[in-house]
């Protein structure tokens, strides 16, 4: 029998997402699988939705909001499979995207994590901003893509269509071994949203696994569904939880000249916006670094390591993806990490 895989759907007042691309979801060709929806207490009728339209649908009804990290750590710890996917509701899914996924984790015991290409949904020949064909990480902590440098998405034509080793897989579409997610402590929930897939890819390739894209598997994303870009808190939360995940993730002897130099990046950042008339930007990253300031000082997911920290980072720039872009020019990813030594 094929491995069992859990598509985990974390839904808050998301009924036209549902009613939009479940039905992609539920044509999936493998013979193994489940659709659960968890449901972060909507407020919309997406309950009595999939009551009514999908009864053969699992639904995991939560409390409250409890946002990405603690929704699906809630989640799954009531699902059992060999692998979860984590799926965001406005993702419309190919047929034969999962079998790939799972013939990529079936190769290697030690993968623990991969992803589809993730294509836009509104234009299937661009690569959407949220994972692209994988996720990379610059050495000041600053997430990029194949297909995707910061705001410029490239047009698909084959270029990553190679199953390769990456830094994370995108949360927007992420199959992940169900043991090694546990294993490595599953996404901090400080978090709420936004940089907790990175996180926890960079805990598990520290405990000596690897993240993969899996390009055969394809999807479209629409993006953006909850917090659309350009929100204050969107940009709160990218702000504070990057430089979290600095902190927790680095060697001391990196942090301690890492740290101050992104504080820098950052204020220019928002006294660049400041002065362009974007004062909500200027707040939200204020308030992001004060909360911060806060998690250092209070928070107790500090501590949340892996067990080793002796495995091999892949899909790292041992450069400044800021500087390569916004001072080179560069604005394709294959023009980013030309001679990417370190």
């Amino acid at each position: 029998m094929e491995p069992s895989v859990a598509i985990v759907i974390l839904n808050w007042n998301g009924r036209h997402y549902l009613q939009q691309f479940l039905p992609s979801v539920l044509d999936t060709v493998y013979s193994n699988y489940k659709v659960v929806v968890a449901d972060n207490a909507s407020t919309d009728d997406s309950i009595h939705y999939l009551q009514q339209q999908y009864p053969q649908i699992e639904i995991i009804r939560l409390q409250e909001n409890y946002g990405f990290s603690i929704g699906y750590n809630k989640a799954l710890q009531q699902v059992q499979a060999d692998y979860y996917v984590l799926l965001n509701s406005d993702v419309e899914v190919t047929p034969n995207w999962l079998q790939p996924l799972v013939y990529c984790m079936q190769q290697n015991q030690q993968v623990a994590a991969c992803q589809p290409k993730i294509l836009m949904q509104q234009n299937k020949n661009s690569f959407e901003y949220a994972g692209a064909a994988g996720g990379w990480l610059d050495n000041l902590g600053y997430p990029f893509a194949r297909g995707r440098v910061f705001d410029i998405c490239e047009e698909d034509h084959g270029q990553y269509n190679d199953m390769v080793p990456v830094f994370w897989a995108s949360g927007a579409a992420m199959m992940v071994r169900a043991s090694v997610y546990h294993q490595c402590g599953g996404l901090d929930e400080y978090y709420f949203a936004h940089m907790e897939e990175i996180d926890l890819c960079w805990r598990m390739q520290l405990a000596g696994f690897s993240i993969m894209v899996c390009p055969a598997a394809t999807v479209y994303h629409v993006g953006g569904g909850t917090l659309p870009k350009g929100n204050q808190r969107k940009v709160y939360l990218n702000f504070r939880n990057n430089l979290i995940m600095l902190s927790k993730n680095l060697p001391i002897t990196q942090l301690l000249w890492k740290l101050p130099f992104r504080f820098l990046l950052d204020a220019i950042s928002a006294w660049k916006s400041l002065l362009a008339g974007q004062s909500n930007y200027f707040i939200a990253i204020l308030k992001a670094h004060l909360s911060f300031i806060k998690w250092g000082l209070f928070s107790k997911s500090k501590s949340i390591f892996p067990v080793s920290r002796q495995g091999k980072l892949q899909g790292m720039l041992h450069s400044s993806v800021v500087w390569k872009h916004f001072v080179s020019g560069k604005t394709k990813f294959s023009e980013i990490v030309e001679n990417n030594e370190g």
